[in-house]
């Protein structure tokens, strides 16, 4: 299976984190790591190229820090311009059906803090329903996040571990079954 890993981090030189997952992302083969913020410090889109990326790879995760409860903007932006009517939904918009679509954030707050009864008030699952609500508008399979909580400890020992368990969720994540 291949796998296109969308990279969305205005500022990726400072994150401990998401550069880390990306330096061990890049040591696998099967997987393509396509990092936005450097592709298009401009911001402006080349949609053409981000339709061949999609559409040569099965499954796509978005990975970014958690941004007032959201995405990036860079990556909103992403979304607008390349997922299209025609293209990606509508009559002939059929490129993303079948692929599966996941999503690897990282929290600067803890796991407690992402309950309904947290400070966030909200579980990181509801926090992503737009994502999954995507993945099922464009015809994709939905993937069980990733999350990485905690942010501001960063050890050797968890920086390596984490690296580790992201690799094995993208190469083992089976698609959310959605019940009727």
């Amino acid at each position: 299976m291949k796998t296109l890993v969308i990279v969305t981090h205005p500022n990726i030189e400072a994150s401990n984190w998401n550069k880390t997952w990306v330096e061990a992302l890049q040591k696998h083969g099967d997987i393509t790591v396509h990092e936005l913020y450097k592709a298009y410090p401009d911001e402006n889109i080349d949609v053409s190229r981000e339709q061949q990326l999609i559409e040569a790879h099965d499954r796509i995760i978005f990975q970014y820090p958690l941004y007032w409860y959201s995405t990036p903007p860079l990556l909103k932006k992403w979304f607008d311009s390349v997922l299209l009517y025609g293209w990606a939904y509508g009559p002939d918009g059929n490129k993303t059906a079948g692929k599966e679509i996941g999503v690897a954030i990282s929290t600067y707050g803890t796991e407690e803090s992402y309950q309904g009864t947290g400070f966030n008030r909200f579980t990181l699952r509801e926090i992503l329903r737009p994502i999954e609500a995507l993945a099922h508008f464009i015809s994709a399979s939905y993937l069980p996040h990733f999350s990485l909580n905690d942010t501001s400890i960063v050890t050797d020992e968890r920086l390596a571990q984490s690296s580790i368990d992201y690799i094995n969720h993208i190469k083992t994540v089976k698609p959310v079954v959605v019940e009727s």
